[in-house]
């Protein structure tokens, strides 16, 4: 089970590292085969769409399937072949096509862990293994930012990207091999159960919409408007680029653990979460105000909004703490559609909005972005103050 789980993050550091990667190969993209900045938000926008609509036959497979056969298909497949597409992409509708294959792909992942943690270990310390795996598998952040522009300085991004394409296929490989399904349920009369009943909770009501907002400004921001935002505004280039992203990323790997024990040392989840994403609104809403106080200080906001936007994890956490065991796989991939699906939705209205405010001056259609995430942020905080505490 230790080398399945060893394997199950390692295809989360690929996980990562594909809804990141567009915003450092975005300079080289648009120049090579015309892919401009809205047509990146497009696709990742579509990578997270995908990502999320996936979630619902994810969770049935999950409880139906097991994670082993789950993952590995669909990265192997999905995932593999949509990254070789891309290192053969002519055009922009290539990219589009690629992203959705390898959303497919990426979408088992994390939720099959998930499903092995909360089947396999005590629930006080399912919030801890979330983050940790979101911490190690946030490397791929790291590799998305300066490795990946080295890369593809180096050696050519097509190159690169093959190459990227060919280890996820081995590490679907070794999915197969290792991943150990926990053992089936017993029916305790409740059955398989539905979508519906995790529906009927009422308490998760009150948690969905920060669910929906709480990771679009750090995916946003470090899988797509980091790079033009510092190529338009402070004439970055793509190294100078990938040292953005790379301390954007630092600090979403530094947030990911810090977050997972805070709920057991502070006895509470709620108020975690709740200051976290305050904190994290603070930081974006301050780039929208003053987006040229300088070009470090607007990474170190960046890398604020990355430490702060860590909180993924401890609202899973949150959630499954209302779920009954017979409905972990649906529950876990539903929460997960709300927080991968709202980015999604937001990464293509925020190419809208990218493409309507004129950049005079350049900064402009950036703090438009700026505002939209701050102020989604502070709506979605504002509806879960009203939420249940739960610890376990």
């Amino acid at each position: 089970m230790k080398l399945g789980i060893f394997f199950l993050v390692i295809a989360y550091v690929l996980s990562q590292f594909y809804r990141a990667f567009l915003a450092v190969l975005s300079p080289v993209l648009g120049a090579e085969i015309g892919a401009m900045s809205d047509d990146l938000a497009l696709s990742s926008g579509l990578w997270f769409l995908t990502f999320a609509a996936m979630q619902i036959p994810v969770g049935w497979a999950l409880d139906s399937l097991g994670p082993r056969r789950t993952a590995s298909w669909l990265l192997g497949i999905a995932g593999g072949g949509g990254a070789a597409l891309f290192a053969l992409a002519q055009g922009p509708l290539y990219i589009h096509a690629a992203m959705i294959l390898i959303g497919i792909g990426c979408s088992p992942v994390l939720m099959a862990s998930y499903y092995i943690f909360g089947r396999m270990y005590p629930a006080h310390v399912f919030a801890t293994l979330a983050g940790a795996i979101i911490g190690f598998g946030t490397l791929g952040n790291l590799a998305g930012a300066f490795p990946l522009a080295w890369a593809a300085e180096s050696f050519g991004w097509r190159q690169t990207v093959g190459a990227l394409a060919a280890v996820t296929l081995i590490v679907a490989v070794a999915l197969w091999r290792f991943v150990q399904d926990p053992p089936v349920v017993e029916d305790t009369g409740a059955g398989k159960g539905r979508l519906l009943d995790i529906l009927k909770i009422r308490a998760l009501w009150l948690i969905f919409p920060l669910m929906a907002v709480n990771y679009v400004p750090a995916a946003g921001m470090r899988g797509l408007w980091a790079g033009p935002f510092f190529a338009d505004v402070y004439g970055a280039d793509a190294i100078g680029i990938g040292w953005v992203t790379l301390l954007m990323a630092l600090a979403m790997v530094a947030g990911s653990f810090a977050y997972g024990p805070l709920d057991r040392l502070l006895k509470t989840r709620k108020w975690v979460i709740l200051t976290g994403n305050l904190l994290g609104a603070a930081c974006m809403l301050t780039l929208w105000a003053v987006p040229t106080a300088g070009y470090w200080t607007a990474a170190l906001l960046l890398a604020g909004v990355g430490l702060f936007g860590s909180s993924f994890p401890v609202l899973i956490a949150h959630g499954r703490s209302f779920f009954p065991p017979h409905l972990l796989g649906r529950g876990v991939t539903l929460m997960n559609l709300f927080g991968i699906g709202g980015v999604g939705v937001m990464q293509t209205v925020s190419s809208r909005v990218h493409a309507a405010v004129p950049p005079i001056p350049p900064e402009a259609p950036y703090q438009a972005i700026f505002l939209l995430f701050g102020g989604l942020l502070l709506l979605g905080c504002a509806v879960y103050l009203f939420s249940r505490d739960r610890t376990d």
